[in-house]
């Protein structure tokens, strides 16, 4: 089966397989057989001149390769760790999102994030939702205690809540778009979870700073009532309690 993540981080890089060839110190015909997945991992330090030549993780590049090489014990469902959730590279996000097909589910407070770091998202998500994809936001509500009080917390110009309404005024351009549900909630203030079928993206928000200063875990589905059964159960729960938001009473950006 072809490595399409390695093919895909290659046209994102804009590199050749000759390139990228000279970056990891090996022959073009090895690169080949990298995208063609020959059946065979490549050797470590290669895997990592890749990873870093590609600006991804190596998890990425070859993930089940990864996991069966590497992991065999409950933590096999841990793909990679990042201190701060901005050490994610965005082509980690952009290929979470183009390889789910059945569910993309957004549960960070504000979210605001997504909007300047991935191009084009509003027409991704439309394509995908066309496409039968669930896409699910959970976020918090603007005019709520909870969100007054991370206001306080964090003491920063752009507001918790002026960065939900940002996000808010995207996805109102998105009203009446069929499979894209969005609610509110308070309940994930100290957690984000963004989940793309049978993997996630978790974040835990540390003390007053935030999210993109906070760490973050990814997460693949291996195993029934593991981690990442764990944490979906938890995202289920927190959408079961959230509110339905008129997405039309926010289509005009904040100020």
């Amino acid at each position: 089966m072809p490595n399409d993540a390695l093919r895909r981080a290659m046209d994102d890089a804009q590199l050749t397989q000759a390139q990228l060839a000279e970056r990891c110190g090996v022959d073009a015909k090895t690169v080949n057989r990298w995208i063609t997945n020959d059946g065979r991992l490549p050797h470590p330090r290669h895997r990592w001149a890749a990873a870093e030549a590609l600006g991804v993780d190596e998890s990425m590049l070859w993930p089940d390769g990864i996991r069966r090489n590497l992991k065999t014990g409950p933590d096999r469902e841990i793909v990679a760790t990042y201190p701060y959730r901005s050490a994610c590279p965005k082509s980690v996000w952009r290929n979470l999102i183009t390889n789910a097909s059945e569910e993309l589910t957004f549960a960070g407070f504000t979210s605001y994030f997504l909007w300047l770091e991935l191009s084009n998202l509003r027409a991704v998500l439309r394509r995908k939702a066309a496409q039968g994809c669930h896409v699910r936001f959970l976020i918090g509500d603007p005019e709520s205690e909870t969100t007054h009080r991370r206001e306080q917390v964090e003491g920063v110009p752009l507001t918790v809540g002026t960065r939900i309404r940002i996000t808010l005024a995207e996805l109102s351009k998105l009203d009446g778009v069929p499979n894209l549900d969005v609610r509110f909630g308070d309940d994930h203030i100290a957690m984000s979870v963004f989940r793309f079928d049978d993997d996630m993206l978790v974040t835990p928000h540390l003390a007053r700073l935030v999210g993109h200063d906070s760490p973050m875990l990814h997460l693949h589905r291996c195993q029934d009532d593991g981690l990442f059964d764990r944490f979906s159960f938890h995202l289920s729960e927190l959408w079961e309690m959230g509110r339905p938001v008129d997405l039309a009473a926010y289509s005009n950006p904040p100020e």
